[in-house]
Formats: structure tokens, sequence, C-alpha cells
């Protein structure tokens, strides 16, 4: 049995915040470049605009030359109409590579996220991940936004020096020679808010992350009465994020203000001296007007600097988050080994240890119902960890069939061996989308090739179905299995989204299937009845039930009985009662 492997992230094994950026601007090179040179366009025409009044004025105006006037009308108008087409399409190609450079670190988050190898979750919550592919996706892909009109800036700023050099040398060089120095004080005034918006950014996600798992677990913490404990803990990562966000903010406004105070300062410097040159008769009144026009135009260029400054402040924070998931070292190894093209499902487990696990011996025979009691929850899920390869064992080897998992790729693994959580989250759709869901099929009638395909998918449906008791809830519920069920299956009740799980995990029939504690919110009853359906539907496939349940444990060919990290006893269920005090305590108790 072989499966498609899930893409993986290859393109950077270690990408830096840097490397983000510039991968985001090189993915969107043509339209940050058409961008660039439409915005530098627009800024050279607006640049053009007080010089050309200026000549308008010595040529028309003074003189009262009326064919000198039309002229430089015409050419004025025709400034204006580049320099309106131009900044339309640029803001336009500047949006579009923004977007789409957002995009695009979504699909490589996610793609990372959801690698089989696992790791990108370590240490983060679920909300916290949201708000990386989110918001700092988004940030990061704003440079490539901000960046064409960085690059329209400068072109404004050559062109007025350009022309003020040549009404004045000594303005000219002004502008150029001041530039410079504003730009270098600009990069340092916005090193705090990068550092700032970076804190911002985390703290925004640890309360993101701490809502979204209070919201999961809400019917347990009402269950336990400990809302008030939620509440503190969420109204204190709350107050953080709020106070983050406002020394951010703080942060922008000082950045913002002060490059304003510069940028002012300078204009006015630029001001005072072109009035001085005027007055001393070096350059004509509209010398002077284009001078003092292209002072104040100086403001556009400079806020312009202020804003790119600090989109790329915020970006730079960003990228640095997005490289902290793209870059985290993977849970388990690829593995280059292959299982046989038939899986016989034979587990052996040699001195396995692996947190609470500190040496376990197991062999599991093919086709065969086992049964393992685990009283140390801690244990059961280090098991569960070590057969899904969600983690390597630090000592000791899991085999399937002769092959250590761990030289398998994770996902090899995972298509012969399926792991059913005790906790499994169902999805938005159908109840019959969500059992057909880990089969990898489509619901019967929809996509299947040939009739033959249909009948045998839906007989395989039905009996998953029908073992898991999942048919007297479709008969419960006002469109039977047609019937939506909410996000991680809410409006379900808690027995009702295991039997759900249970067929789901059924349906898929791998070679393996392990499935922990699945009848824990069902009454006595229905529990036989799945106890005794499941040794049916799985007759054949090798099946493990990491349970405490007498009755799924009575169905069990064999029975281990994991105690102290270790397998304490083997044998049957009724064997096991009668002889072993500990295993009774954890069964009967």
């Amino acid at each position: 049995m072989r499966a498609e492997r899930p893409a993986e992230v290859t393109d950077d094994p270690a990408p830096t915040g840097r490397r983000v950026v510039l991968r985001s601007l090189s993915g969107q090179r043509r339209l940050v470049a058409g961008a660039s040179l439409l915005a530098a366009s627009h800024q050279a025409c607006e640049a053009l605009v007080p010089v050309v009044i200026g000549v308008l004025i010595d040529q028309a105006v003074a003189p009262g030359s009326l064919g000198a006037l039309v002229r430089w009308l015409v050419v004025l108008a025709a400034l204006f109409a580049v320099l309106s087409f131009s900044y339309r399409h640029a803001a336009r190609a500047a949006e579009r590579a923004a977007e789409q450079a957002a995009h695009r670190l979504r699909i490589e988050l996610g793609e990372r996220v959801l690698d089989p190898r696992g790791g990108a979750e370590a240490g983060r919550l679920p909300g916290a991940l949201v708000n990386i592919a989110t918001d700092d996706a988004r940030r990061v892909g704003r440079i490539n936004s901000a960046l064409p009109f960085g690059v329209a800036g400068l072109a404004g700023l050559l062109v007025s020096s350009v022309a003020l050099l040549l009404i004045s040398v000594p303005l000219g060089l002004l502008v150029l020679l001041g530039t410079p120095p504003l730009l270098w004080l600009a990069h340092l005034i916005g090193r705090p808010l990068e550092r700032r918006s970076g804190a911002e950014q985390e703290r925004a996600a640890y309360a993101s992350g701490t809502a979204a798992d209070l919201v999961t677990g809400l019917r347990v913490l009402k269950g336990l009465g400990t809302e008030s404990a939620a509440v503190a803990r969420y109204r204190e990562a709350s107050r953080d994020s709020l106070a983050a966000t406002l020394r951010a903010t703080r942060a922008q406004a000082g950045h913002d203000g002060a490059l304003l105070a510069l940028t002012g300062l300078f204009i006015a410097l630029v001001a005072l001296v072109g009035g001085r040159l005027a007055i001393g008769g070096t350059i004509s009144i509209g010398d002077l007007v284009a001078a003092v026009g292209l002072a104040q135009f100086l403001l556009g260029p400079f806020q312009i600097f202020a804003w790119v400054n600090g989109m790329l402040a915020q970006g730079r924070a960003s990228a640095r988050r997005v490289a902290s998931v793209l870059a985290a070292p993977p849970a388990v190894s690829a593995g280059n080994g292959r299982l046989p093209e038939n899986v016989a499902g034979h587990l052996r487990l040699t001195g396995v240890a692996h947190k609470a696990l500190t040496g376990v011996d197991l062999d599991i025979a093919p086709g065969r119902l086992t049964g393992i009691v685990a009283p140390d929850p801690a244990a059961a899920s280090a098991l569960l960890e070590c057969l899904g390869r969600d983690a390597d064992p630090s000592a000791g080897v899991v085999e399937l069939d002769g092959v250590e998992l761990a030289d398998l790729h994770p996902g090899d693994v995972r298509a012969a061996v399926l792991v059913a959580a005790h906790d499994a989250d169902l999805f938005e759709g159908s109840l019959l989308e969500n059992v057909t869901a880990a089969a990898g099929a489509n619901p019967p009638g929809d996509g299947v090739d040939t009739l033959a395909e249909r009948a045998a998918l839906d007989a395989g449906v039905r009996r998953a179905l029908d073992a898991s008791a999942t048919d007297e809830v479709a008969r419960a519920l006002p469109q039977g299995v047609d019937t939506a069920v909410t996000e991680r299956g809410r409006s379900l009740s808690g027995g009702q989204r295991q039997r759900v799980a249970l067929a789901r995990a059924l349906a898929a029939d791998p070679p393996v299937l392990v499935v922990h504690d699945p009848t824990t919110a069902v009454d006595a009853v229905t529990e036989a009845r799945i106890a005794a359906a499941i040794t049916e539907v799985r007759r054949g496939r090798t099946t493990v039930l990491v349970t405490t349940s007498p009755a799924l444990l009575a169905t069990a060919h064999r029975v281990a009985l994991i105690d102290d990290g270790a397998v304490a006893a083997e044998g049957t269920h009724r064997d096991l009662l009668q002889a072993h005090p500990a295993y009774r305590s954890a069964v009967l108790t």
C-alpha cells in the first residue's frame, strides 16, 4: 500500500526574515518594477508642475504673451494627465503585488504547518499560527506595495534636485546633499517602531491563541466550573496585547512626528535660501515661484519616505515571525524506506522510550485485535505519538512489517497506520462527508468512476456507520447523514461526535488502526454493540485499542498492560482480570 505524499516545504531549509522579504519581492518583481516605473513617472510629473508654472510666469504672464500662455497650459494639462494615469495604474499594480505576495506566504505557511513531518506548531497556540499566517503575511506583502512609492519618492527628489540645480546651483546642492542624512535619520527613527511592532504582533498572536484555546474547551471549562480562571487568563493576555499595541502606536506616532518635524525644517531651509537668492536678484520671479513650489513639493516625497519606512519596519518584524515558522525544524525526519506493497500490519516495539514510556517491548500480531491498557494518560499519549510517527522514540525502535517507522516517510506511515485520537475533531460539512473524509473518498455518488466502485464505497460506509452506531445518530438528525455538522462538531453531543469520529476511522479501513478511548461518552448498551461490531468490521486487519473499557478489551485477542512506562503484563482480558491486581484496578475502577 503506497499513498501519495503530501507536499513539503523544501525551497529554503532555514529562511530568515531578510530572506522572506527578498523572496516576497522577487516573486512579484515584474509587478513591483512596473509599479515603480509608473509611480516614479507620477512623482516626476508632480515635481515638474511647479517648474512649468515658473516657466509659464516668466515666458507668458510677465511678457503678456497669449500664445505662450496657451502652449504652457497645454503642457501643464498633459503633465496632469500623465501623472493621473501613472498613479492609478501604479497603485493597482502595487496592491496586486502586495496581495499576491501575502497569498503566496499564506500558502507556504499552510504547507509548512500541514507538513507531515510536523514541528511548525511546537510551542505555538493554533491562534498564534493563524495570526502569523494572516496579519504577519499581510504586513510582509505590503512591502511590495510600499517599495514602488519609495522609488517614486526618490524619483521625485531627483527631478526636483535637477530642476533646482538648473534654477540655482546652491539650491540643488542643498537638496542633493541634505537628503541622504535625512534618510539615514529616518532609518534610525524607525528602529524603535520595528522592535515594538514585533512585540505587538507577538502579544496579539498570543491573545488570539488563548481565545481560540478557551473557546475550543468552553464546554469542559463550564463543566469544571473554571470559567472565572479562564476569563482571568484571557483578560491578562488581552491586557498585555493592548499594552503592546499602545506602545507600538506611540512609537508610530513618534516616528511620524519626528520625520514630519525634520522634513518641515528641511523644506523651510530650502524656501529660506530660495527667498534670499530671489531678493538678491540671482533668480527671477518665475524661478522663485518654481523654487517655492518645489520646496513645498518636497513634503510629498518625505511623507512617502515616512510611510514607506514605517511599512518596512513593520514588514521586517513580521518577516522574522514568518521565518520562525518556516525555519522550524521538523519533529521527525522524512525517511527513505519503503513498506511492502501489501502491508500485513505486524507491529513490533522494542525498548521504546519516549516521554512517559521507559522501555516498551510489545509484539502486535498482524490481523489481530490487541488491547492496550495504560492507566497513566501520559503513557497512552506517548505510545500514540510513536505509533502515528508524530515523534520518534528517544530510544528503541517501532517496526511495521519489519521496517522501522523512523526509516519511513511520515506520510507513508500514516497511510498504513491510522491513529484515531480520543479528541478527534469534526469539520464543517454533512455527517456523511465527515465519515468519508478520512478514506480520501467523495460521498457516494459524487465523483465515483464506476457502479462497482460506488457500490463498494456504499457498503464500506454503511459498515462503518453501523459498527460505530452512527446510524442511530443519523436517524436522530433531521436530514439523516446529510445533516450539516458545524465546526468541530459542536452541533452534536459528545457521544454523537465520538461515534462519527469512530465511523470515520473505520471507513478509512487502513491496514493498521489504532483507536484511543472511542466509547467514553456513550452508554453501556451502545458500547457493547460497538465492541462486537469493531471485531467483525476489522476482521483480518490489525487493530489496536488503547482503552480501559472492559467491553472493548473483552473482544481483544490479546491485552497488554503498560505500567510505569513498560509492559507489565500480557494475556487475555479474562486472565488479566483474575491474575493481575493493577490491571483489575485500571479497568474496573
